[in-house]
């Protein structure tokens, strides 16, 4: 069994594209290793130093992965400031990280032409915490997206200097987790690209059946085709790539049917949609409102993933100190 590690962001809901793309894998991933997840509100600082309610958006974002599966009983599940443990060996870390290779990365530099008034020194050193986030509990493997393999590679960069310069094997060189063919891309609704909170195209878990309603109908479309069996405009394909995911595959083929055979009417499908979105979602959203409510089990979760996450992280910074030469008197 082998362990693997992945952060979960501190802010934003939950939207479909989340749920059918990391997330249902995450479910069946923490039945097959041993499992650390968690939600990274020491990273949130570095673009949001001074959130709103940054307790309210990690409450929210816990309530909403364990409503979707993800089992505190199986799975450590934890808050990164809850484990002190990480951020002394992110300085330990960061000893031997240089300006040059951090100023180089991708993140960075996307970040500073994104925030030129906040580039504070987080921001730079980012992928050393990231890795202190991994290697802390050792972990094999990191489920990542496009924008994160070069922190990926930065970590494996520092675990292999470690190991170089202190002439020991301690940490493991993590890979990437790659789903492969079981990552189901969902787009948004605006007709381009993913399905994204930043994008404003996002249907969440939490949606009201209205705000679905109202979200579904104004997605874009276009006059309707006027060959038999045209090939899709991405607005159109993007449609049906959801309801190919929430609705029943006769309810799919109807639509499909009509669109090959220039009948379609875009307003029949878009109702039929967004009510079948309802019933997908409206299990999560009855789950995640009761778990939100329910501060003593949020409470119990975050103890318990606390306790499991320092004993794993302690035990290393404790075998790390001594390593690099820190001894009781």
């Amino acid at each position: 069994m082998e362990t693997v590690l992945s952060g979960i962001r501190s802010t934003g809901n939950l939207h479909l594209g989340n749920y059918f793309g990391a997330l249902k894998n995450f479910v069946k991933m923490q039945h097959e290793n041993k499992c650390f997840f968690f939600i990274a509100d020491y990273h949130s600082l570095t673009t949001h130093p001074t959130p709103a309610d940054l307790h309210g958006s990690v409450k929210q974002v816990l309530s909403e992965y364990l409503a979707c599966g993800l089992d505190p009983e199986i799975s450590t599940i934890f808050l990164q400031s809850d484990v002190p443990e990480v951020a002394e060996l992110y300085l330990l870390l960061n000893m031997n990280a240089y300006i040059g290779e951090l100023e180089r990365t991708t993140s960075f530099k996307d970040k500073i032409r994104l925030q030129p008034d906040n580039v504070n020194a987080g921001l730079l050193t980012y992928p050393v915490l990231m890795a202190a986030d991994i290697i802390i509990h050792k972990a094999n493997k990191v489920p990542v997206g496009k924008d994160q393999e070069q922190n990926l590679e930065m970590t494996r960069k520092f675990a292999k200097r470690f190991n170089h310069m202190y002439k020991v094997d301690y940490f493991p060189e993590p890979v990437a987790y790659n789903f492969g063919e079981e990552l189901v891309k969902i787009p948004g609704l605006d007709g381009t690209g993913k399905m994204g909170k930043s994008e404003g195209n996002g249907i969440f878990l939490v949606d009201t059946p209205e705000a679905i309603r109202k979200k579904v109908m104004r997605a874009v479309t276009d006059s309707g085709p006027v060959e038999k069996n045209q090939k899709m405009p991405e607005p159109i394909r993007n449609l049906f790539t959801i309801m190919d995911v929430v609705s029943e595959k006769s309810t799919l083929d109807y639509f499909l049917e009509k669109y090959n055979n220039c009948e379609i009417r875009y307003g029949d499908m878009k109702k039929q949609l967004a009510e079948d979105i309802i019933n997908f979602t409206a299990p999560f959203r009855e789950k995640i409102l009761s778990i939100s409510s329910d501060n003593q089990y949020l409470r119990k979760v975050v103890s318990m993933g606390a306790e499991r996450a320092r004993a794993s992280a302690s035990k290393t910074v404790r075998e790390v100190r001594e390593i690099i030469g820190f001894k009781p008197f």
